[in-house]
């Protein structure tokens, strides 16, 4: 049975148009099944019915004439009830309901099942028989796993536009919306633009040459051509971008070393193959490589290879042509759309026309989402069911707070979305004007605010002035730029650059956390499920020798300072902080005895623990004797306690930070906290947003920290509101039985607050 599903759905991915594709499915299944009928009905919900898209048994005028509604016959019981319908005398059972048009008369046996995708009800497929008998189990099981393939075609069908529910419906555009993964927040509305892609290695034939030296000529040519569209690509980046995330480019620079590619393809040529054709053949075997492996990181590396070797091979067939689109081919605000968006697609495009980015495969922790949130575009990554193709030339609203993508919007849409644009550059003027004025409410509770850090410290701490500090500084973007493990001196020079740019304030430097979506390209980790696997402090205790060298080059950048303060990922018992201890404390004391004859200060660093595992909210008395402080990572607190995998796509909509049960986590660990006299900072997307940070100040928090980009905004906010009304929004929360009961009672708070409209309550 799984052979004859699997071809019957491969000749129908083959057939481009879903009606056509449809019709040969129907005759594939009557006669697989040697059944009299076998028929497909598609969901209309603007009409509230079924209609008849194809059917090998029934009339075939009937298809596109016979609706059927959603309460109405047997079709609309099988989409009613969800669940297959096996009947043996159809004409007998209290629903059916005859349509002259479609012929049946003669079928008496009936078996329907649902098209389900994503809790939707797309349409039914059917099959029926004139003998009156009740279909077999494994008729029945082949019809329903042949429903759930059927449809996620439909759905990709829906969205490239290609279903037509009326034969005389005017041929325009329908409104399609796509759900990604938030790359980098903000909203944009522009015009897609795709990069041509007609040339490529995927798309070329090898052939045969016989000028072995003519063609390591222009193999050469189109590698130097390339070097020098990298180097200005690098230099055309705003001054702005911080050097590490620049850094981006030495895999590009590496990969064009003849040491690196070039002796490989080169040796091709060698064998007989023209310069295309080797470098083709090459590349895809190292893509093939990496794409293979399961790591995340290394898939990305892919990307970049093959980005790379498509411009090398425009520069061997046309002299200086591996370029992107300028400034002159753009001339209007666009969304840069692409099946896998390279960092240097992105550094080339004009930025004057940059709005925003969509790449259909990638994280938010590839290059891409890196490079596009230091720029400060909004972006959505990972998005499905779409291609970039299809997308070009249309007018695209970008949400990248929720990770939604509306194509041809609806005026009404659309219109929403501009003025949600600029309500937007309202709160940005009124924010910038009030930046400078203390963070305390109307009943002057005093809140401090602090910066996520990680793309370059003291570019995002200085963003804004009244920041209390660095409440979290990520240190394995560094370590995921590089194509080694950084020495201590690397680290000790780039620590004490972050800690000098505000030596007043605390610095909160995270120990090394890679592993689950953050592997190193050097220190690959092969496993099923890397987020409940090797990763944080569980990876760094297994590898002291990374750990020491990474604590003492924080202390040694700490010396004549008193702002260090050291964190540690990914605990989940005492036992893990007692031995990160005595490791820091051997650090500390090596770094003590190299500095004693010298007339310097050197500070023990106060420790502290991310809380993001739900196993330490029943350890936090036990925990609070070993620290000076605790910081809570929402963002995998969630994930943890939800069961959600916050990077795929198809459960993004059970990832919420706003769930109750995340909210009573979040409320009791403050109480557990105060209890323990150990301070605590919230340091996930949640402590961001406007509604999540009064829920946090009414549950207790006073410690809040948040990318520099938003600030500002939640300064803003919390001195337009007061603590008790925050406390009263809190319990209303906390009794909800949905975040959406919770994001409806913020959205009415800020409403009576006069805040409505100006702040985006939740992503």
């Amino acid at each position: 049975m799984l052979t004859t599903l699997k071809r019957i759905v491969q000749e129908m991915n083959q057939i481009p148009d879903l009606d056509q594709a449809l019709f040969r499915l129907a005759s594939r299944v009557k006669q697989t099944m040697a059944v009299d009928s076998c028929s497909i009905y598609l969901a209309d919900y603007d009409q509230q019915d079924f209609i008849l898209k194809a059917t090998d048994g029934l009339h075939p005028d009937a298809v596109e004439l016979v609706r059927i509604g959603f309460s109405e016959g047997l079709i609309g019981l099988v989409g009613q009830r969800e669940e297959p319908l096996n009947i043996e005398n159809a004409h007998k059972h209290p629903r059916f309901k005859h349509y002259p048009e479609v012929k049946e008369e003669n079928y008496n046996a009936f078996l329907g099942t649902p098209i389900i995708h994503q809790r939707k009800v797309l349409g039914v497929i059917t099959m029926q028989q004139k003998a009156m008998r009740r279909f077999s189990e494994d008729e029945e099981a082949f019809l329903v796993t042949l429903a759930t393939q059927l449809a996620l075609e439909i759905t990709n069908a829906d969205i490239r536009g290609a279903l037509s529910y009326s034969s005389n419906q005017e041929s325009m555009p329908r409104q399609k919306n796509v759900r990604g993964i938030a790359g980098s927040t903000g909203l944009a509305i522009g015009t897609g633009y795709s990069t041509d892609s007609s040339i490529s290695l995927r798309n070329w034939v090898v052939k045969r040459c016989n000028d072995q030296e003519l063609e390591i000529r222009l193999y050469r040519r189109g590698v130097e051509l390339t070097r020098k569209h990298v180097d200005d690509l690098s230099g055309r980046l705003d001054e702005g971008i911080p050097d590490d995330v620049k850094s981006i480019f030495q895999l590009y620079h590496h990969l064009l070393d003849a040491n690196s590619l070039g002796r490989e393809v080169e040796a091709k040529i060698r064998e007989g193959w023209d310069a295309a054709s080797s470098l083709k053949m090459v590349v895809e075997d190292y893509a093939a490589r990496f794409q293979s492996m399961e790591d995340p990181y290394m898939q990305e590396r892919a990307i970049d290879i093959i980005d790379l070797s498509n411009r090398i091979l425009l520069n061997i067939l046309y002299d200086n042509k591996g370029k992107g689109p300028s400034a002159a081919d753009i001339k209007a605000d666009s969304i840069l759309v692409a099946e896998e968006v390279s960092a240097t697609m992105l550094a080339e495009f004009p930025r004057a026309y940059l709005n925003g980015i969509i790449s259909i495969r990638g994280s938010n922790n590839s290059h891409a989402a890196i490079l596009a949130r230091a720029m400060g575009v909004p972006a959505v990554m990972g998005c499905q069911n779409v291609s970039p193709a299809l997308l070009n030339g249309k007018e695209i609203l970008l949400d990248g707070y929720s990770g939604e993508v509306i194509i041809s919007p609806e005026k009404s849409i659309r219109n929403e979305f501009v003025q949600l644009i600029e309500e937007e550059k309202t709160l940005s003027q009124r924010i910038d004007a009030e930046a400078d004025q203390e963070c305390l409410t109307h009943d002057k509770c005093r809140m401090a605010l602090y910066v996520n850090a990680g793309l370059s410290a003291e570019i995002e701490a200085t963003q804004f002035v009244n920041a209390d500090g660095i409440g979290l500084y990520r240190t394995e973007i560094p370590f995921m730029l590089r194509e080694r493990f950084p020495s201590e001196q690397e680290q000790v020079e780039l620590y004490r650059q972050i800690l000098l740019a505000s030596p007043e304030q605390p610095i909160t430097m995270r120990t090394l956390d890679v592993g689950g979506d953050k592997p190193l390209p050097y220190f690959p980790i092969n496993e099923e499920n890397p987020f409940l696997g090797w990763r944080g402090i569980r990876l760094t205790l297994d590898h002291p020798e990374i750990f020491l060298v990474q604590v003492r080059a924080m202390l040694r950048a700490s010396i004549g300072l008193t702002n260090l303060q050291i964190m540690l990922p990914m605990i989940s018992s005492v036992t893990e902080v007692k031995e990160a201890k005595r490791l820091i404390d051997q650090a500390f004391f090596e770094i003590k005895d190299e500095v004693k004859d010298m007339d310097v200060l050197l500070e023990k660093p106060r420790l502290g623990i991310m809380l993001e595992v739900p196993s330490v909210l029943y350890q936090l008395p036990q925990l609070a004797k070993q620290v000076d402080f605790f910081s809570v990572g929402s963002n995998d607190l969630t994930q943890y306690l939800l069961a959600v995998d916050r990077n795929n796509t198809r459960v993004a909509s059970l990832y919420n930070s706003y769930h109750p049960a995340v909210l009573s986590a979040l409320f009791d660990i403050v109480k557990q906290a105060d209890a323990n006299h150990v301070p605590v900072t919230v340091c996930g997307e949640i402590a961001g947003e406007p509604g999540g940070a009064i829920l946090l100040m009414g549950m207790g928090y006073r410690k809040l920290s948040m990318n520099a980009h938003n600030l500002r905004k939640i300064n803003w906010v919390i001195r337009n509101v007061s603590l008790e009304e925050s406390r009263q929004l809190l319990m209303k929360a906390l009794t909800a039985h949905t975040h959406e009961e919770v994001f409806s009672h913020i959205n009415h708070y800020l409403e009576h607050r006069g805040l409505g409209g100006l702040v985006r309550a939740g992503s």
